[in-house]
């Protein structure tokens, strides 16, 4: 079951969700029931559930990259100074 929320947010960010739609040839509403599709975590198997789709096209991302918590813990280093 759908539902039509009305939601306040800048006009500015529903020009650019509008633009992501159309290079996606997706809809403004589907990025943001993707945003929301969160686990339950009040029930028993909310680990079980797949992750959001957002989460989902960065699996994998950086595999085979080299990386590793030494070259995080440098890049944190070189961005902060430390």
């Amino acid at each position: 079951m759908t539902t039509k929320p009305t939601l306040h947010i800048d006009e500015y960010l529903i020009e650019q969700a509008k633009t992501y739609g159309q290079a996606h040839e997706d809809s403004v509403s589907e990025p943001v029931a993707d945003y929301f599709v969160i686990p339950d975590a009040g029930t028993d198997d909310y680990r079980q559930k797949r992750p959001t789709p957002v989460v989902d096209s960065l699996h994998g991302l950086l595999k085979d990259k080299g990386l590793d918590e030494e070259s995080y813990k440098r890049h944190l280093a070189d961005k902060y100074g430390l």
